[in-house]
């Protein structure tokens, strides 16, 4: 239990100090967030592995790759922030990483994971990738929609400041997208052909699903290409092709391994 509680209470202090430094100076001060946040990403990593190490096999079931998925979120806004204006995802991030985790070490283990080759293995990394990536983009996006709607309406509040100037930050959305909509494309091919009878395996609505939120980012990609789409247009396809990658992966899990106990 202490690595749990030194995570969640290093990613508390991660969180309190950008949002203390956004509140007091209207931006975030310094890289001493890091000081926390960097422990509290290695602690949630390390609990990973103990828990691989104890049953020798990767654990890909719910509450396991719900923390994985918030864990690489972490990760990645550690690793963007350090030289950019993005560290105001911390606030956001950081919190859901913590629940997350200590979600998996109450519930994480009640199911005894079953080995996996290398193909899966390959396959299930580029995907909890791919969602940690896109679930960021998702952040991103609320944020942008809350500054067009601050700024239409004329509301200059202090925390405005902690966010990139618009444009940025809307480009910063799109170099998002774009990185997890490849890492998407890569998890749908490897399942292509490493997953075997979609049908036995209970997943070809996850497949479908999957499909879907796929097109839908490789459309608004397409739309910001040629047609220039940004502000709300981008914040609603994005919004609504991550909620079609929740319901394939999490929704899919959570119906079969939670409620069905297939898992």
């Amino acid at each position: 239990m202490l690595p749990i509680v030194l995570a969640a209470t290093f990613y508390a202090i991660a969180t309190l100090w950008l949002a203390r430094d956004a509140r007091a100076f209207g931006e975030p001060q310094g890289r001493g967030w890091l000081w926390a946040a960097i422990p509290a990403v290695t602690l949630h990593a390390f609990i990973h592995w103990l828990g691989w190490h104890q049953t020798g096999a990767t654990d890909m079931h719910f509450f396991a790759a719900l923390s994985l998925v918030g864990l690489g979120m972490a990760a990645l806004t550690v690793l963007g922030a350090v030289g950019g204006p993005a560290r105001a995802l911390g606030v956001v991030v950081f919190p859901l990483a913590a629940c997350a985790m200590i979600a998996y070490a109450l519930y994480g283990h009640t199911t005894r994971p079953e080995p996996l080759g290398w193909q899966l293995l390959l396959h299930a990394w580029l995907a909890l990738l791919a969602y940690a990536t896109l679930s960021l983009a998702a952040v991103l996006a609320v944020f942008l929609w809350t500054q067009e709607r601050a700024l239409r309406r004329r509301e200059f509040h202090a925390w405005l400041r902690v966010l990139p100037p618009l444009t940025e930050l809307e480009s910063l959305l799109f170099r998002t997208i774009g990185a997890g909509f490849v890492l998407l494309t890569a998890t749908l091919l490897t399942g292509a052909v490493f997953v075997e009878n979609l049908f036995a395996q209970h997943i070809v609505h996850h497949t479908a699903l999957s499909i879907l939120s796929w097109l839908a980012f490789g459309a608004l990609l397409l739309g910001r290409w040629r047609l220039g789409w940004r502000g709300r247009t981008a914040v609603r396809w994005t919004l609504t092709a991550m909620a079609l990658l929740v319901l394939a992966f999490f929704g899919s899990k959570f119906v079969l391994e939670l409620v069905l106990r297939r898992g």
